[in-house]
């Protein structure tokens, strides 16, 4: 059965950074091997991640980029906008408003700290919910 965790931002250093926490997440995954398909909201969120990934913590290497090239299927962590191709991967980290759609293991929702970014996730919630999902709540 597949699982989806929602990350509520609280603490201060997410609040300020909240792409801060999708690294965290991400090198969480690389960490334990596993394939991470990070699905941003549009080309912007997608390179100022690419940034930070390479940048967030200087004694971390998380293999990463931007799909739509050639070796997207041997990338460790893929960031994907919309409107791309890209292969499924056994966890995904959702940043989009909408439930994610795509076959996966263990699903990520990283949830904005202020409130009107968390009615939506309510709304992915009950979808995720509806679909079978086990889910969990963690308060970042």
């Amino acid at each position: 059965m597949p699982q989806a965790d929602f990350y509520l931002i609280d603490k201060p250093r997410f609040r300020e950074q909240p792409l801060l926490l999708v690294c965290e997440l991400a090198r969480r995954a690389y960490d334990k091997r596993q394939s991470t398909l990070i699905l941003v909201r549009d080309l912007d969120e997608a390179e100022a991640l690419d940034e930070l990934l390479w940048s967030f913590d200087e004694d971390a290497f998380i293999p990463h980029q931007i799909a739509g090239d050639d070796d997207d299927v041997d990338t460790a962590v893929l960031i994907a906008p919309p409107g791309l191709d890209t292969p499924d991967r056994a966890l995904i980290i959702n940043l989009r408003d909408e439930p994610c759609a795509r076959a996966c293991q263990r699903l990520l929702e990283v949830v904005p700290a202020d409130a009107g970014a968390r009615s939506g996730s309510r709304e992915r919630w009950r979808a995720y919910q509806q679909r079978g999902y086990t889910l969990a709540k963690h308060d970042m």
